[in-house]
């Protein structure tokens, strides 16, 4: 079988991955890089591939299989039509797109054309988290009750370099909880109810850096989830897991799940539970649960020319972009509302 032929649009911290990962895996070829920027020119170099300043540019050249869309927020819905229009498969990094409505239209409009859609939130794919998943349907840890996660960490100041890393769009919130409300969603199901507050005391952008949020399951799992990138903590997914070997790994948990027989940590795996008699008053075990690890960009990559090639279904698809994507809008409007939001069915954009 061929490989995937595969165009990575814009050449920032996580498009730079992506078109690493891509030039690396034998299912995928690196057609070009899309950026307007000399960032990108020189990437594509580097990588010995194409370059091209739009992606009407690249496809008057070659039209590839399928499209990764790494570009800023406020750009995914722009490039993701762009990607439908010409009828080519695209993996659009999170969020999909700055607002629900949007990212409805969009999700709407490649559903239409039939153009599949799939959603980076690559943590999805990591090993470990389909260890956990398992153990959670499996049952081992009885009826889930409760899962608790942090995102506490402190991005420098000239991360903020970038305008819009300091505008509307961006944010922990959408660039970093909604990771965590992803995988909340993938383990528990789907959220009902959420409460929100959010600060922005330190730094003073048009975004938080501070937020507290409470959800409610429809299986009726409670959950808490805090984030600030004002921080200084280990307690983060990308402090704990090792996944990107940029930040300096951390002996801690960044999620905490609860049930009638028995708790489990993220990423380290650890199984608790009471031997006998579940009482305060006894002894717990500790086991730790192994599985065999591997990067989940990359396997992400992976599962994209499947999806291209064989006609494998996404395991995160547009329209499950979106779905997490409304839960984080609610988060946003709870916080700036000062009021609970109740999810209800998704609303679909009139034709």
């Amino acid at each position: 079988m061929k490989p995937a032929r595969l165009v990575v649009m814009g050449a920032g911290l996580i498009g730079s991955r992506h078109a690493e990962h891509v030039a690396a895996e034998p299912c995928a070829v690196l057609s070009a890089i899309v950026d307007p920027s000399p960032v990108g020119r020189a990437l594509a170099e580097r990588l010995g591939t194409r370059w091209h300043p739009s992606f009407a540019d690249a496809l008057a050249e070659e039209k590839p299989d399928g499209v990764i869309v790494a570009t800023p927020n406020q750009l995914h819905v722009a490039h993701g039509l762009d990607a439908v229009a010409a009828g080519i498969p695209a993996l659009i990094e999170k969020p999909i797109a700055d607002d629900v409505a949007a990212a409805t239209a969009l999700v709407e409009a490649a559903e239409a054309a039939r153009v599949v859609l799939l959603v980076g939130h690559h943590r999805r794919h990591n090993p470990m988290i389909a260890k956990a998943k398992e153990i959670v349907e499996s049952g081992r840890l009885g009826q889930m009750l409760t899962i608790s996660g942090q995102f506490w960490l402190m991005k420098p100041d000239d991360y903020f370099e970038a305008s819009w890393r300091r505008q509307p769009g961006a944010g922990p919130v959408f660039l970093n909880l909604i990771h965590d409300i992803d995988l909340f969603r993938h383990l528990c199901g789907e959220v009902v109810e959420v409460h929100a507050l959010d600060s922005n005391a330190v730094r003073g952008h048009a975004v938080e850096e501070t937020a507290v949020i409470l959800l409610r399951f429809e299986s009726g799992v409670l959950a808490t989830v805090s984030v600030s990138d004002s921080v200084v903590a280990p307690w983060s997914w990308e402090m704990t897991t090792g996944e990107n070997p940029a930040y300096p790994r951390q002996d801690q948990s960044c999620y905490q799940i609860g049930g009638t027989h028995g708790a489990l940590t993220i990423p380290q795996l650890e199984l608790w539970s009471h031997p006998g008699k579940r009482s305060w008053w006894e002894p717990l075990r500790r086991e730790r649960v192994t599985f065999a690890p591997d990067d989940p960009l990359a396997v992400q990559i992976r599962h994209f020319c499947d999806v291209i090639r064989t006609g494998a279904s996404p395991l995160v698809s547009g329209r499950e972009g979106l779905r997490t994507l409304r839960v984080v809008e609610a988060v946003k409007r709870s916080a700036r509302d000062h009021t609970a939001v109740m999810l209800g069915p998704e609303k679909r954009v009139a034709a």
